[in-house]
């Protein structure tokens, strides 16, 4: 099991990486972060992203899905940006999110290496 601090750098660790932020999206607040920049505020991104969660949960409950959102993809033309909810214990109301490069990452690899810190976090 890992903690937030060593999760937050091995996401910082995949190909790309240029944010890494652990998030309450109850409250729209960052717990942890890493990275940013003049152009990605963290904090902004946390609140912000908060609301694409909520927004999405509350669409799948208006649908009656009764599924789970495993991760939210949002490409931008020179970023990609991943929201992967926490499922692990401790976790529930917690998102990762992940901003990457898009010319130096490779989205699938990225996907997969999300997930295993995911599975691994220990909140």
């Amino acid at each position: 099991m890992a903690g937030m601090d060593v999760s937050l750098k091995e996401m910082m660790a995949i190909d790309g990486a240029i944010g890494a932020v652990i998030v309450d999206h109850g409250s729209g607040m960052a717990l942890g972060a890493l990275g940013g920049s003049k152009d990605l505020d963290l904090q902004i991104a946390a609140a912000g992203n908060t609301e694409v969660v909520k927004a999405k949960l509350r669409t799948m409950d208006s649908l009656g899905l009764k599924d789970s959102i495993e991760d939210i993809l949002i490409t931008l033309s020179g970023q990609y940006h991943i929201i992967r909810p926490i499922t692990g214990r401790g976790g529930k109301g917690l998102f990762l999110y992940l901003a990457l490069d898009r010319n130096r990452a490779n989205l699938a690899l990225a996907r997969h290496q999300l997930r295993g810190i995911e599975e691994k976090l220990e909140v």
